[in-house]
């Protein structure tokens, strides 16, 4: 039998044959390897789409900051990009301070709050060490940011920039 990597072709080759897999056989040791290969595959599917919805969140944040009619300009200063980065941490603040209220002493915290803080801890420690965002300095990449449709493909014509917190 030749080395089958996905899970339904080792499945359809197995099903074929007679009888029950042995668990110390040649056959359930290969519908094994293709099983944690599945798996693998699946968990960097699913790491890789959280990363770029992540980054997309992010985006479509300084999209509609850049939007705003205060902020009607060809580019932006690091200070304004920061203030814009400080914004977006903070943009679930009322409802972790709404959840902390609501709970009674003693109780644990809930899973959503639970999740807002790990969140803003993640946000912070990224923003400390660098961000990459687009670049609004570059007159070419707002333009680009502005008529940006909420792709992950439209991403890729605007230039980025990693921000500090600290200059």
């Amino acid at each position: 039998m030749p080395m089958a990597k996905s899970l339904g072709k080792v499945q359809k080759a197995l099903k074929s044959s007679r009888g029950a897999v042995h668990p110390k056989g040649r056959k359930f040791k290969m519908l094994n390897r293709a099983t944690l290969r599945e798996k693998k595959l699946q968990d960097a599917k699913v790491k890789h789409a959280e990363k770029r919805g992540g980054e997309n969140l992010i985006y479509s944040f300084f999209q509609q900051a850049i939007l705003t009619p205060q902020y009607q300009k060809d580019s932006f200063s690091v200070d304004e990009i920061r203030t814009f980065i400080e914004a977006f941490i903070t943009r679930d603040d009322e409802e972790l301070e709404a959840l902390r209220e609501d709970r009674r002493p003693g109780r644990p915290p809930t899973a959503r709050q639970q999740h807002l803080e790990e969140r803003i801890r993640k946000e912070q420690h990224l923003f400390e060490t660098g961000w990459p965002v687009p670049d609004l300095q570059d007159a070419e990449s707002v333009k680009h940011l502005k008529n940006w449709n909420g792709s992950p493909g439209g991403l890729t014509i605007i230039k980025k920039i990693i921000v500090k917190e600290s200059a």
